[in-house]
């Protein structure tokens, strides 16, 4: 992440791709940095190509300027077709149930909240939550996202019941307003696009942090 966003950005476009290795204990082949499509385990709820949703969340972060998911672009590999993410030198001993004892990171963890809600993550891990060198937390593995039915399931339940920062809502009431970014239109389809705006529009007239007092809305693993 120390590098510049015009240098990472030809980097991972543009530049020479070696395997390095094989992230341990995931269910789909995904390297470091990068996710073919050849390597996704087949879902029964969502399509293949779940590569370009990885891609999609970056633009929605990007579109919001929260800045949340790390330079993500498309581009051919070793294995086809697939995304590639800038890795974060994060302090892997942390997650999101040691972040959120740190009130410093409480609006980071707010933004991915939102974001999270907004995008429909059926799958947001505490291991999803990294804190970087710069000290800010991103959030990685977005690929169950963008659904067009609901779908949410997420450890970040913390700031149920609390007020939603104004400025937060302004921003997705911005994203509103704009209607849909151009960059996500090739990237998820027509229905899922209609409903990431109903999405939007939601959390944009809220008052408080949305609560799940099921306690069914929890992926698993939780880390």
């Amino acid at each position: 992440m120390g590098t510049s966003s015009a240098d990472a950005l030809g980097v991972l476009t543009r530049g020479d791709v070696t395997i390095r290795g094989r992230m341990p204990g995931s269910s789909n082949a995904i390297f470091f940095v990068y996710k073919p499509e050849r390597g996704e385990r087949p879902l029964w709820d969502f399509p293949p190509g779940l590569f370009r949703r990885e891609v999609a969340a970056y633009a929605l972060s990007e579109a919001l300027q929260w800045g949340l998911v790390p330079l993500t672009v498309e581009r051919d590999g070793p294995y086809g077709e697939g995304s590639f993410q800038l890795f974060v030198e994060a302090d892997f001993a942390q997650h999101y149930f040691t972040l959120r004892e740190d009130s410093s990171h409480a609006e980071r963890l707010q933004r991915i909240c939102l974001f999270d809600l907004v995008a429909n993550n059926a799958d947001r891990k505490a291991g999803h939550c990294l804190l970087g060198p710069d000290g800010r937390v991103y959030a990685i593995d977005n690929a169950l996202t963008f659904h067009a039915e609901p779908k949410l399931r997420t450890v970040i339940w913390d700031f149920g019941g609390e007020p939603i920062p104004a400025g937060l809502l302004a921003d997705v009431r911005g994203l509103v307003e704009a209607g849909m970014p151009p960059s996500l239109t090739t990237l998820i389809d027509a229905a899922e696009q209609a409903a990431l705006l109903k999405r939007a529009r939601a959390v944009s007239q809220a008052r408080r942090f949305p609560r799940d007092d099921s306690g069914r809305r929890y992926p698993w693993p939780l880390i």
